[in-house]
């Protein structure tokens, strides 16, 4: 089957890659880049470079790369059909949210902007995917990322889940046998010494995570916990 871009699907993977992996650090060390895709960190380098002559990218040595303006308007384009995939996958297939992000992942590569945008207007336009994660608009434009990590609150803390990024079929199957999904209410009872676990109390149910685990999970803060924040920042 002929493919309906300029590149082809490794080059989307990682474009896509490197714009989700943007949203912790910037530039991403090339190992990260590797890790997230399985691969050796030579195969990414060649690829980072293949990339970079194209002006999609720019690498600098012992740092990493970061996208040009360019390299990030065609990765929002590929999340926004990935995006919208998971919607369809979801709301008219009836598929569990933990299953859409791989079956997403290979129709992303066989869609072109007028199906795309087809999908989109039989959608209704929705603005998150199933993992609450904003759609890209058709200009390739990502909203603002809203949330805290987990990972930062403190005991007493809590708020609303709101999305969860990056996103991995792995840690999607991990956290759907715990029921942890957005808009879910979540409070941190206790952190684990020595920068441990945290253990997490969803309605009546407590649950232990891991701090990678956490990472990955976006809170948005009740007014309690953006209260007390704000009073021990004018105190400190």
């Amino acid at each position: 089957m002929k493919h309906l871009h300029d590149f082809g699907e490794s080059e989307e993977m990682y474009l896509k890659t490197i714009a989700e992996l943007a949203s912790k650090q910037d530039p991403i060390p090339v190992t990260w880049v590797a890790e997230r895709l399985g691969i050796s960190t030579v195969s990414a380098s060649e690829m980072i470079h293949r990339l970079e002559n194209r002006r999609l990218l720019e690498h600098t040595p012992y740092k990493g790369v970061c996208l040009t303006d360019e390299g990030r308007r065609r990765a929002n384009t590929i999340i926004r059909r990935q995006r919208l995939w998971e919607c369809f996958l979801t709301d008219k297939l009836a598929i569990t949210w933990d299953h859409v992000h791989d079956l997403a992942c290979r129709l992303e590569h066989a869609t072109d902007s007028m199906v795309t945008e087809a999908l989109a207007d039989y959608l209704g336009h929705p603005t998150t995917c199933p993992h609450g994660n904003p759609i890209p608009s058709t200009e390739g434009e990502m909203p603002p990322p809203e949330g805290i990590p987990l990972g930062d609150l403190t005991p007493g803390e809590g708020g609303v889940i709101l999305r969860i990024h990056p996103v991995s079929a792995l840690l999607l199957r991990h956290l759907a046998e715990k029921r942890i999904e957005p808009g879910k209410e979540i409070e941190v009872r206790e952190i684990a010494p020595f920068d441990g676990p945290q253990s997490i109390l969803i309605g009546d149910e407590m649950h232990v995570l891991g701090r990678e685990v956490a990472a990955h999970i976006m809170i948005q803060p009740n007014t309690e916990t953006l209260g007390s924040r704000k009073l021990m920042e004018i105190l400190g």
